[in-house]
């Protein structure tokens, strides 16, 4: 259960890093190397945001939601930038915010962009097994990226306009997904699976790719915890997602740097040369963990875990200026497979794009984990 408690000292650096983005970057789509373009980056921090606002009732909160995402909007539904025909998923992400502006003003706008959205999964190319490809360009490929991206939208969107119908279609992208990518020696997910196995990144045999990406596996607790939350308990599938949730983070959990308490880009390379400890992926690895624990479904065991994460990305990846901003190091830039010679999968690739601060996606993930972490009501002391 949230804690309604509305001091700030509650907040410490989920109000300082909202705060310091607000400033610094009052217009999203103006931030450096975005131009305008609808990318999935933004909806990471305006989730980062929504929690925020329903936890404090800041409004200001909410008006940088309403504000960005109103750029995009059109008074007819249409979506500045958006090409359905591109089938790419990652493109639904920003759509999950469209469900609270609606319910906030009413107006019809975000409910159209939002069916606009939606009419992409009706006919997004899938697997043979009905699991969507990652985007039309990446054929016959399930990234763990993916299921952040477009499950919890699709589930929402059931959810708030179709009566629920037909919720194991979402239920059934984790569960495919957790078959094909999850390695059985150490339990961690590969990031990603050809199902032709045709690609140049992938074993020919498996069709896997080679290493164990630590945002690729944030992205796919985080869409794991997010979709528990929504999704009826008694739905038939239930209680295998939250199996795959808790095993997957019983697996990280065993990949936590025991110094820093924060997990590495390239998760079970911990003391490899040129591997690094990574604010995106240890944000939200910290945020599903601190999720699950207010929605039940990891015990309070998982609490000295949380804390150490939690201290780990403070001490480990925030940084405020002489201004007062906060600062996120440490981010990847950008990774995936495909598209370029250079992206191969290897670990020498994982550990070559570039390190960057404040990052979008960290600072979405560290805005919910903080979110989260902060207003969580930890049991009594000596009480279960």
């Amino acid at each position: 259960m949230a804690n309604t408690n509305k001091s700030s000292a509650n907040l410490n650096w989920a109000v300082k890093m909202a705060d310091s983005i607000m400033e610094r970057t009052p217009r999203l789509y103006e931030d450096k190397g975005y131009q305008g373009k609808w990318s999935y980056d933004y909806g990471v921090i305006l989730k980062g945001f929504e929690l925020l606002w329903k936890q404090t009732g800041e409004a200001k909160y909410y008006h940088y939601i309403q504000e960005n995402m109103d750029y995009f909007i059109g008074e007819d539904g249409s979506v500045k930038g958006y090409r359905l025909e591109e089938y790419n998923i990652d493109h639904l992400n920003n759509g999950k915010l469209l469900f609270v502006l609606h319910r906030e003003t009413g107006q019809e706008k975000y409910k159209k962009a939002a069916a606009l959205l939606r009419k992409q999964i009706t006919a997004h190319p899938r697997t043979s097994e009905g699991a969507f490809w990652h985007k039309k360009i990446y054929p016959y490929q399930i990234w763990l990226d993916g299921l952040y991206m477009g499950s919890p939208f699709y589930l929402e969107h059931l959810l708030a306009f179709e009566e629920g119908k037909g919720l194991e279609d979402v239920t059934r992208q984790f569960i495919l997904c957790a078959r094909h990518t999850k390695d059985e020696h150490t339990g961690l997910l590969y990031h990603a699976w050809d199902e032709q196995r045709v690609q140049p990144w992938c074993d020919p045999e498996t069709g896997l790719s080679p290493n164990f990406w630590g945002r690729s596996l944030g992205w796919y607790v985080m869409a794991l915890a997010d979709v528990l939350e929504m999704l009826p308990a008694e739905h038939t599938d239930y209680g295998t997602l939250v199996s795959i949730l808790q095993d997957t983070l019983s697996t990280l959990r065993k990949y936590q740097d025991q110094d820093s308490g924060v997990w590495y880009q390239v998760v079970n390379e911990g003391g490899r040369k040129g591997n690094y400890l990574e604010a995106s992926a240890s944000s939200m690895i910290t945020y599903a963990i601190a999720k699950g624990i207010r929605l039940g479904l990891l015990d309070n065991s998982w609490l000295e875990t949380l804390d150490r994460a939690y201290q780990g990305l403070i001490a480990e990846f925030v940084l405020v200026t002489n201004s007062g901003w906060a600062n996120l190091n440490k981010n990847c830039q950008v990774a995936g497979l495909g598209g370029d010679d250079r992206r191969d999968g290897s670990y020498a690739y994982y550990i070559s794009e570039p390190i960057i601060t404040n990052d979008q996606k960290g600072l979405g993930a560290f805005l919910l984990a903080c979110g989260e972490y902060e207003f969580l009501q930890r049991p009594a002391a000596g009480k279960e």
